[in-house]
């Protein structure tokens, strides 16, 4: 299934492009995604998707396939399974930026192959569900945007107000120089870690989980309508033959 959304960022093209490209930092913008570790571009993480009272987690891994910075275009690709069970998903998502009225729109093409048990709701109505599921990243979006913004603003005048005075603080409270190694000193400095990174985990995101009926709400009602007619209206044949 292939699904196109589009949201308005009121943020520069830069920042967003910047933001969007950094999946360590976006993802939790995505309901239900938890990243736990990551491998050079190769992310590792979960999904908890709710289908009614049962709750499925996909684990799998997602990288950044192509990154355009000329162009701001940017290419995912995600896949995983159901820890357990059988169930499968995999997502090809294709963002494009364009910078618009003091902010950016993002254009974001989505190719969907879902198995198991979030897949018997149908086109119709996963595609009600990507809809509701790009508004509420593309809200969480604005809102880390717009805090980074207010964080930038205080420090400004925050520094404003310093003045001088900081300037002198901070040459008085300096470390002294760094010692510099002595000749024939042959001690080699740590190396860095190498391997996969863990990912610390954010505080409150232990119970987010996607919540498919939730989102799919509307469209849901409206599939099975006609169906609730119709055994409205088969009950009430019934009472009337008993009642007769």
């Amino acid at each position: 299934m292939e699904f196109t959304n589009e949201f308005f960022v009121p943020s520069d093209i830069e920042t967003t492009f910047a933001t969007l490209t950094d999946l360590e930092r976006v993802a939790p913008c995505l309901p239900g995604a938890t990243l736990e570790e990551v491998d050079g571009d190769t992310y590792t993480g979960r999904c908890k998707v709710k289908v009614g009272p049962v709750q499925v987690t996909y684990r799998g891994t997602a990288r950044l396939a192509e990154v355009d910075h000329d162009n701001k275009t940017g290419h995912i690709e995600a896949s995983g399974k159901e820890t357990r069970g059988t169930g499968t998903a995999s997502a090809d998502v294709r963002a494009s930026l364009v910078e618009k009225d003091e902010g950016t729109t993002v254009t974001v093409v989505t190719d969907l192959n879902v198995t198991g048990k979030p897949a018997q709701f149908g086109r119709g109505v996963m595609a009600e569900v990507g809809t509701r599921i790009i508004d509420t990243f593309a809200d969480r979006l604005r809102e880390m945007l717009e805090a980074d913004d207010q964080l930038k603003t205080d420090a400004a005048a925050s520094a404003t107000t310093s003045g001088d005075a900081a300037a002198s603080d901070a040459a008085d409270d300096a470390p002294a120089a760094t010692p510099q190694r002595a000749a024939g000193d042959t001690t080699e400095a740590p190396a860095a870690p190498s391997g996969p990174r863990q990912i610390e985990p954010q505080p409150g995101r232990e119970d987010d989980a996607l919540d498919m009926l939730d989102m799919a709400g509307a469209a849901t009602l409206k599939r099975i309508a006609p169906l609730v007619a119709v055994a409205a209206a088969i009950a009430g044949l019934i009472w009337w033959l008993r009642n007769r």
